[in-house]
């Protein structure tokens, strides 16, 4: 094997099985609310950050655009959020949280925020730092490299 391929494969192993358990953690208390985590981690962007153009929300939360569609459809039949169209640009459609989509992401994000907690809890506080600035440099690197294939 190359000279530091085994380490790499190590390293890609136990981020995949640590991303595994803690996503585990975070979809098994996502599911308790009838949601799956894409309905989830759209519903947080648009009330973190605003109503949004349907067509970059998959970018933001790493989903295909067609998925998208799909999620918000589901998200609206459940009164979650709603489309507006732009007054600038027809072609360009948003999402927008609802009032009761607000109500409901304040009333569990606190309890699904310490669920996250208790999960990477293995770690200290200077342990998550170093981990968050560490997995950052990596994903931005691979995200560099990606085109070329």
């Amino acid at each position: 094997m190359a000279d530091g391929q085994e380490d790499s494969l190590d390293l890609y192993i136990a981020l995949s099985r640590a991303s595994q358990w803690v996503n585990a953690h975070a979809d098994r208390d996502i599911k308790r609310y009838g949601l799956n985590r894409t309905e989830f981690g759209v519903l947080e962007l648009l009330y973190h950050k605003g109503p949004q153009p349907i067509q970059q929300i998959g970018g933001k939360i790493l989903m295909s655009s067609g998925n998208i569609t799909y999620v918000v459809d589901k998200l609206q039949d459940k009164g979650y959020v709603f489309r507006r169209a732009s007054t600038e640009d027809r072609r360009l459609v948003f999402a927008e949280i609802t009032d009761k989509g607000k109500a409901f992401i304040e009333e569990v994000f606190p309890q699904h925020a310490s669920v996250i907690h208790r999960a990477v809890a293995g770690l200290t506080a200077e342990e998550k730092k170093e981990a968050s600035r560490l997995l950052k440099k990596l994903g931005k690197f691979a995200e560099r490299r990606y085109p070329e294939g």
